[in-house]
């Protein structure tokens, strides 16, 4: 059974360590951190047997199968194409990479070694979404026409998971020093796979108002300048001509972490919602199109991403989404961050 390496210790890394930790026979053996000591101390916490200050040191021991890669955002090429180079499978969080050549470099390296690739687009976890996917995919919906997603958090403006104004763990996503993209390249993410995956459609075009908003005295707190974007509204059309609006935003006062996904096509429409723990999956289907009358659909339970990844592990065959997928997705912000700057239409 698949035995890990944890790359970096920080915030999300404690939740791979639970997700992994409930499949059957997947074990973490190490974890590796270049912050002195932070590496030891996450190990003795999590029950880990090893630690690494160095990355290098961890592959030269190499005693394991795959690689869960935590590291900053900044730091997933180097790490990810280390690892493959030691013939090692890899999960990586997303984004990917900051821009999408690095992230098809990386595409291209685990293709090419033949290893397993998975990227955590944490919310595929959610239920409604896959069976959104499959209604769309067995003609459910007819022709597809136009296609709403919106990301919402309130973090800027409310206190929930903290005070950001305090807090490295939020300040570092507003600073473009410390490797931000802000709001486009840390959730927009996100929201491109929703709707993509759910429209079983790829984007086209896309024209992006992106904004940073006046958040504190000159700026700045401290020595972190504060000039990532905090808002960002699209509009796309989609490979097959549908018209899509697409939203991910800080400054959502009211709501604390959601996503939404309605999908409106010449038979039929569906709605998706989830926060990241409980999903849900409304249709206006058959019938009660004509009613305009929308039901709850049943859901069922999906694999999450974690099980994806040991699944292909112990079969050999990659699942989804892989890092061809994020490269995709990430030309669909590099698009949206020159549309950004032009006011222009971006082709993908």
């Amino acid at each position: 059974m698949p035995k890990l390496l944890l790359i970096g210790t920080g915030n999300i890394a404690a939740s791979h360590v639970r997700e992994f930790g409930a499949i059957r026979g997947c074990t973490f053996v190490a974890c590796a951190d270049p912050v002195p000591g932070r590496a030891q101390a996450f190990a003795r916490e999590h029950g880990i047997a090893r630690a690494f200050e160095s990355l290098a040191d961890a592959l030269d021991w190499g005693k394991f199968d795959a690689v869960v890669n935590c590291t900053p955002d900044a730091a997933h090429k180097a790490t990810s194409l280390a690892a493959i180079a030691a013939g090692k499978h890899v999960l990586c969080e997303k984004p990917l990479a900051p821009t999408a050549p690095d992230a098809l470099d990386m595409a291209e390296a685990v293709e090419a070694a033949g290893l397993i690739n998975l990227v955590n687009l944490s919310y595929r976890n959610a239920p409604a979404i896959q069976r959104a996917r499959s209604i769309v995919e067995a003609g459910g919906l007819g022709e597809l026409r136009h296609v709403e997603a919106s990301y919402r958090q309130s973090w800027l403006v409310a206190k929930y998971w903290g005070d950001w104004r305090a807090s490295d763990t939020w300040l570092w996503r507003l600073s473009t020093r410390h490797g931000s993209t802000g709001v486009l390249g840390d959730v927009g993410v996100h929201i491109i796979d929703f709707a993509t995956y759910g429209a079983c459609e790829d984007v086209a075009s896309v024209r992006a108002d992106v904004v940073t908003f006046p958040k504190a005295e000159g700026d700045r707190v401290g020595h972190y300048v504060l000039d990532a974007n905090d808002s960002v509204a699209m509009t796309a059309r989609l490979s097959n001509g549908a018209l899509a609006t697409i939203l991910a935003t800080r400054y959502a006062t009211g709501y604390v972490n959601e996503l939404s996904l309605a999908l409106h096509g010449t038979k039929g429409a569906l709605r998706v919602e989830t926060d990241g723990h409980a999903s849900r999956l409304l249709g206006c289907l058959g019938a009660d199109v004509d009613r305009g009358r929308w039901k709850k659909l049943e859901t069922p339970p999906t694999p999450r991403n974690a099980e994806r990844f040991a699944k292909a592990l112990r079969t050999g065959i990659n699942g989804d989404p892989t890092f061809r997928r994020a490269a995709d997705v990430q030309k669909v912000i590099d698009a949206a961050f020159k549309s950004g700057r032009t006011g222009r239409a971006v082709a993908i």
